[in-house]
């Protein structure tokens, strides 16, 4: 984490202190209630993002997080530089158990995510990079004591057939029509699901070119991706307008997207 500028290495380091907490309500009966929009939350969703927003209160940047009240957008718009964090992401796999959730942490400047940090508790990995600074994967012990951190190199050789990473929970018509679109293009697609934004350690290994998403997500969601995924040289383009996703919007869901591996990117994707 050497070269990195200091609010990016505390990010690093809160993040990695998070997951503890979660690891720890991970081990006992999780319960989780409703939210309004009908997603579930859990203590541990709560308590991973008082820890964490109350972390990257000091750095001096202003945060947006799924689980706080957020700023209204007249006071937001005037943002030119926040965090962004999904304290919890992925909170069914959480509930399931079955090890697909992450911490999201990404900073943002000028509505564009330059730098993304991805946390695995359970298998104690750290994913991050962004503008300028590289993309790395780093493991982590149970003190938080960082080790093996290696730089990811740039892939630009497409996987035969081409991986395509889908929600563990979240599925749709269009998705399912988006891969028979490919299929016709390129012939056989590997369908590879994993839930949460761990999707994108998939993307950093060069195991997975292609992600396209047709179901609600927020803009904690896929920002951390985002930063890292454009560093690899891929990108993650509006479905409609062919343009990179932008943040810190006064609506804070996601258009329908499509992520693509360096590989990918100058390949015309059928939409749906």
């Amino acid at each position: 984490m050497q070269g990195l500028p200091n609010h990016y290495q505390q990010a690093i380091t809160i993040g990695i202190e998070a997951s503890f907490i979660l690891m720890d309500f991970y081990k006992g009966h999780v319960e989780s209630t409703d939210k309004s929009d009908g997603t579930p939350v859990t203590a541990a969703d709560k308590a991973s993002s008082d820890f964490i927003v109350s972390r990257l209160n000091k750095t001096g940047f202003p945060v947006i997080c799924e689980e706080i009240v957020n700023e209204s957008y007249s006071i937001r718009k005037n943002w030119i530089k926040n965090w962004c964090v999904d304290p919890l992401d992925g909170t069914k796999e959480y509930l399931k158990k079955n090890g697909e959730f992450a911490i999201n942490i990404a900073f943002i400047e000028n509505q564009q995510a330059i730098f993304g940090i991805i946390v695995s508790p359970v298998n104690k990995e750290v994913l991050y990079g962004g503008e300028g600074f590289g993309v790395f994967i780093a493991k982590y012990d149970e003190t938080g004591f960082v080790y093996e951190n290696k730089q990811v190199e740039l892939r630009k050789t497409k996987n035969n057939p081409i991986v395509l990473l889908a929600s563990r929970s979240y599925d749709t018509p269009a998705t399912q029509k988006f891969v028979s679109n490919l299929e016709q293009q390129v012939g056989e697609v590997i369908y590879k699901r994993k839930g949460s934004s761990l999707k994108f350690f998939d993307f950093a290994r060069g195991i997975a070119d292609i992600y396209p998403r047709f179901a609600p997500t927020m803009e904690w969601d896929i920002a951390a991706g985002q930063a890292i995924l454009e560093e690899l040289g891929g990108e993650i383009l509006h479905l409609q307008t062919g343009m990179p996703l932008i943040y810190n919007k006064e609506d804070l869901h996601n258009p329908h997207f499509i992520g693509k591996s360096a590989a990918l990117k100058a390949e015309l994707i059928p939409n749906t």
